[in-house]
Order: structure tokens, then C-alpha cells, then sequence
């Protein structure tokens, strides 16, 4: 159906960039009044969660552009930043754009603008967007940035967004910073199914229809509620389509489709909390002393020497891009990224390999402790059910982290080159 014959002068329904109209709702309020607390606690640290398309980025951008009135706000998407990437990032968003040459002197710059602006009485306002995605080193400068006092009040106030629950980013040990200052945690909720009909009805009046039920009627309405679960991009997107679909007005439920529902974040039943499996655990060793810590709570998890990886561990036995590990439900995938030295499982060597709970992985003279379980009983990887799509998908989504940092082999290799199944430690060659 083209437009004009809805009584549409414009796509009322944006699946990309700022919506045409900004339609407030139970939850987008709640957001609200959650980052404008945030903001006015002189400790302020919030945590901001919401599944995919659930109204996230249009609800802090929105928020961000009314609070400039009052303070400087950066609102940055951290996935894939480096340290320098991120601080250049967030310098441009509160008006600077100058290069240094270093990451020191970025950081002195920016700590010494939070500083003049609390002075003021103006303390500016930091949301950092795909905060599970941000490169480790990074999370160490937000962590000295989080530090940063005047008077002995916090000098910049803090939002983490994500798209999934990152409780477990601050309670590492390494974020102790940040924990101290966590004032409050946000779940997004969805639109109800009558919200759900005033946003449709609301973005469908300032795209020029003058009479939105002629559009979509009421039984419509109710089946794009059941069909999005209420999040707000995801109604944008089926009405879109719908629109799209339909020949005449009104448009037909058999127009609505019915795509696989995001969870959100949080669950609103406490028993299912409970019951919910905790993420596997990787304990990384070293002679026998476990040095670091970290819940595989995502897709993916990139190890080896280099800043760029989720994990990383500063030794010349390991390359600087190790191996990759895959999740999938339950089970987790192990794939050597063509390693100079190899990666063992349980001593012997491997290319791919399905982790089973109480695995231990070798790469150089560094130990690393699978606990999962959840974690299925060993499989061959040739008899997997894993979700090959998605891998192919997750690969490619490495590429660009990748190509930041140069993943040659070492010049010396330590130990010779074996078949997967070649039972060795990589210590006695």
C-alpha cells in the first residue's frame, strides 16, 4: 500500500535513526524519573538494561537532549571501542575534538573538563551504550574516571546500557570502583496493550492520517500487541511492515507477523529468577593461583595478548588473538584462532572443541578453568547441534576487533606444529 493512499504524508513508523514523534508511556516515564535520580544523587551510578528494540537508545537519547539544558551528557556506543577510541569518543560528544597521541593525556584532558564543570555545580553526565561490548582496558579508565572526586563528591555521574543483564560487570573484582557507587538498577519494561494502541495511533497522526483507526482497527492493534510484546521497536517495525503488505485500509491480521519475542531483561517472577542457570565461570591460573575471574554472560569471548581481546593475558607464550570461545543455550564452543602455540583441553591439543563443566584449558604457561553445570556431557564437534549460522555470524562480527591489532603468529614457535589430537602439554616441548 503506498502511503498516501493511508492518508499518510510521511512513514510514521522509523526503524532507524530519531522517530518522527516521541510518545511517552508508563515505562519511558519510570526511565526517566530513573536517570534524573541518577543524575541528581551526588554518587550516581546507574545500571540501564533492556532487551533488544525495547525503546533503550530513543528513551536516553531523548533524556540526554532535555538534560543538556542543565549539564554537559555524552552518550556513547562503547561496542568495539578501544581505550583511546572511547575517551576520543566521549570527548567529542561534550565538544572537544582533539587528537593526542597518547591515552594519558585524553584521559588528563577529559578528567580536567569533569572537574571545571562540578566545580560549577554543573557535574556532567556519562551513559556509555553497549557497555558488555566495551574492550576490557577500557572499563579500567571508566573505573578511574568513576574515581574521580571534588570535595568528596563524585565528579561525573554514570549510566551503563545494555541489552542484556550486566549486574555481573560491576561485581567483578576489577569494577570494585564502580560497585561502591552503584545507586540503582533499571529493567525496561514494555507498552501495554492499550499503550501499545496510543503509540500506533499517535505516530500514525503525525505521519498526517486523520483517522488512524481506518488503519489499523482495534483487533489490529491487539494483534501487534501479541505479536511485538509490547516493545516499541519492534511495534515500529511489524507496522512498517504491515503497512507495507496490506493492499487497502484497513490492514488485515493476516498482514501482522509474528517474529520470535526478546525476553526482557529481568523476570518479573522471582521463582524464575531463582531457577534462572548462572553463566559459565572461567578462572584463569597461573602457577597454580587463579589471577583473574569473568562469567561468560554473552554470544562470545575473545582471549589472548592483546587489549583488544575480553580476556586478556599479557604473556609471549600467547597469541595475540588466542582463541575464541561460543555460546549457544547450554553448551560453549572452544575454536583456536590459528595460534602460534597451540590450545590444549585437558592436555590434548585442539582446534574446535564443545567445553564440558570442569574442563581446564591450556595456552602458553596460563590455565584456564571451565565451570559450567549447566554444560552438556562431551560431544564430538562433528555431531553437534550448535547453531552453525550463528557462528559464521559471530566470526564475522570478529573481524573488525581483529583487524585493530595485528594476529601474525610469534617469529619463534615453541612448540611444533600437531594434529588436534595429539595428547601433549604445551609446558614439557
Amino acid at each position: 500500500m503506498k502511503l498516501g493512499e493511508a492518508g499518510l504524508k510521511e512513514q510514521p513508523f522509523h526503524t532507524h535513526g530519531r522517530p518522527v514523534v516521541f510518545v511517552s508511556y508508563a515505562a519511558q516515564r519510570k526511565a526517566f524519573e530513573f536517570l534524573s535520580e541518577t543524575y541528581c544523587n551526588n554518587s550516581g551510578l546507574g545500571l540501564f538494561q533492556g532487551p533488544s528494540l525495547s525503546g533503550k537508545t530513543t528513551i536516553i537519547r531523548h533524556f540526554a537532549n532535555l538534560q543538556k539544558e542543565r549539564s554537559a551528557v555524552a552518550v556513547v556506543n562503547g561496542s568495539g571501542l578501544s581505550t583511546a577510541g572511547l575517551l576520543e569518543a566521549i570527548l567529542r560528544e561534550f565538544g572537544y575534538d582533539y587528537k593526542f597521541d597518547t591515552v594519558n593525556e585524553l584521559l588528563g584532558l577529559l578528567k580536567v573538563f569533569i572537574q571545571q564543570q562540578t566545580v560549577s555545580k554543573r557535574p556532567p553526565m556519562l551513559m556509555i551504550e553497549n557497555i558488555h561490548e566495551v574492550n576490557p582496558g577500557a572499563l579500567g579508565v571508566l573505573c578511574e574516571m568513576a574515581s574521580v572526586r571534588i570535595k568528596e563528591k563524585f565528579a561525573v555521574r554514570i549510566v551503563l546500557i545494555s541489552d542484556r543483564s550486566i549486574d555481573y560487570i560491576v561485581n567483578a573484582p576489577a569494577m570494585e570502583s564502580m560497585l561502591k557507587r552503584l545507586t540503582g538498577n533499571f529493567h525496561v519494561e514494555p507498552l501495554t496493550m492499550d499503550e501499545t494502541t496510543d503509540y500506533l495511533y499517535a505516530k500514525l497522526r503525525h505521519g498526517g492520517c486523520l483517522d488512524p483507526a481506518e488503519v489499523f482497527t482495534d483487533a489490529a492493534c491487539d494483534e501487534l500487541y501479541e505479536a511485538s510484546g509490547g516493545w516499541p521497536g519492534i511495534v515500529d517495525r511489524l507496522g512498517s511492515l504491515a503497512l507495507s503488505k496490506a493492499k487497502t485500509c484497513p490492514v488485515g491480521l493476516q498482514h501482522i507477523e509474528h517474529p520470535a519475542i526478546p525476553a526482557m531483561t529481568r523476570s518479573s517472577d522471582p521463582e524464575f529468577d531463582e531457577r534462572a542457570p548462572d553463566p559459565p565461570l572461567l578462572q584463569v591460573t597461573y602457577n597454580g593461583k587463579t589471577i583473574q575471574q569473568t562469567k561468560f554472560d554473552g554470544s562470545r569471548l575473545l582471549i589472548g595478548r592483546s587489549e583488544h581481546n575480553d580476556i586478556q593475558i599479557d604473556s609471549a607464550y600467547i597469541s595475540r588473538h588466542h582463541l575464541l570461545l561460543v555460546r549457544h543455550e547450554n553448551e560453549t564452543l572452544l575454536m583456536d584462532l590459528n595460534s602460534a602455540n597451540g590450545t590444549y583441553v585437558n592436555s590434548w591439543r585442539v582446534s574446535n572443541q564443545m567445553l564440558a563443566n570442569g574442563d581446564t584449558i591450556m595456552i602458553g604457561e596460563h590455565g584456564i578453568n571451565f565451570i559450567d553445570e549447566n554444560a552438556p556431557k562431551r560431544t564430538p564437534v562433528e555431531g553437534i547441534s550448535f547453531d552453525a549460522t550463528m557462528v559464521r555470524k559471530t566470526l564475522a562480527g570478529m573481524d573488525r576487533a581483529l583487524a585493530q591489532d595485528d594476529t601474525e603468529p610469534m617469529p619463534e614457535r615453541l612448540t611444533e606444529t600437531a594434529g588436534d589430537a595429539e595428547r601433549v602439554s604445551p609446558r614439557s616441548r
